[in-house]
């Protein structure tokens, strides 16, 4: 695999986990890849779990009204429909290929529920730390159907949907995020094909394999369905797949601050953790 002079270093695979099984919300079934004992968190973000069910039993419990604080939450569709409800009042239907990028900030209590009675379930949950002096922000939603997350063509058949960031052909995602300037990339590549995008040089960047399998890297190391892929140090991503693949590339600049968890709240300190808990009990959100 060759990269083009001026590109950057292409960065290499350096851990790849499977994640565990889990279950969140009402029951709901899971694989939780990041936030378990394996790898707990890749600065900025603290959880990525991937449901994927058509068995109604697995999901149809959802996720009942529950609090957050001090992150964002990002729920992007793949299969079935997910309905969100907030105590602010607002109220809306994710669908396959659209996203919801969620600032809980100071506060917000919502549910996800889904909007299916049968059928395929599928897509990603992912957290994303927000900065110390950003966690006690407004809360808000930059929700998008799928016709407004931009999907990009390229010749040889490659399709990306760009849910943030700027791709390596100058396509710009709908989600805005200057805390941590994230990309998040939904890529379908044809047989036989190559990708490469540019990334920031201190991103932490993973890619999860969403179908088929994919060579990463010059070192042409192999990252197989359903598996996430750390990568190392570099510029530029590089991967090639000999029977088509599907996959995510998730990448942000990591905010190098102390972390205090405690549920769905996520600050940098304990004390901070223990006032959400206090202020939540008081209906303060």
């Amino acid at each position: 695999m060759n990269t083009t002079i001026g590109q950057g270093r292409v960065r290499e695979l350096a851990h790849v986990t499977a994640g565990m099984q889990a279950s969140d919300g009402d029951g709901v079934r899971m694989t939780r890849i990041i936030g378990t004992p394996e790898l707990n968190m890749l600065d900025p973000f603290l959880l990525l779990d991937a449901f994927g069910s058509d068995r109604p039993q697995d999901y149809i419990g959802g996720f009942p009204s529950h609090p957050h604080r001090g992150f964002e939450t990002v729920t992007y569709l793949l299969a079935g429909r997910m309905r969100h409800k907030d105590n602010a009042g607002n109220e809306g239907v994710i669908e396959p290929g659209g996203v919801q990028w969620m600032t809980a900030g100071r506060g917000i209590v919502h549910s996800e529920m889904p909007e299916q009675e049968n059928g395929l379930l599928k897509g990603f949950q992912l957290w994303v730390n927000l900065p110390a002096r950003a966690k006690m922000t407004a809360p808000g939603y930059q929700e998008y159907p799928p016709a407004g997350v931009p999907l990009e063509r390229r010749e040889d058949g490659t399709q990306v949907r760009v849910v943030a960031g700027t791709t390596s052909e100058g396509t710009v995602g709908a989600v805005k995020n200057d805390w941590v300037r994230p990309t998040y990339l939904d890529v379908t590549l044809p047989a036989g094909r190559d990708f490469g995008q540019a990334v920031g040089a201190g991103d932490n960047t993973f890619l999860y394999v969403i179908e088929g399998d994919l060579v990463v890297g010059e070192d042409e190391k192999a990252l197989g369905r359903a598996k996430l892929g750390i990568l190392g140090p570099g510029e530029r991503v590089q991967v090639s797949t000999s029977a088509g693949a599907r996959f995510l590339l998730v990448s942000a600049q990591p905010l190098n601050e102390p972390v205090a968890r405690g549920g769905p709240f996520v600050m940098n300190t304990r004390e901070e953790i223990v006032q959400a808990f206090e202020d939540y009990r008081h209906n303060r959100f």
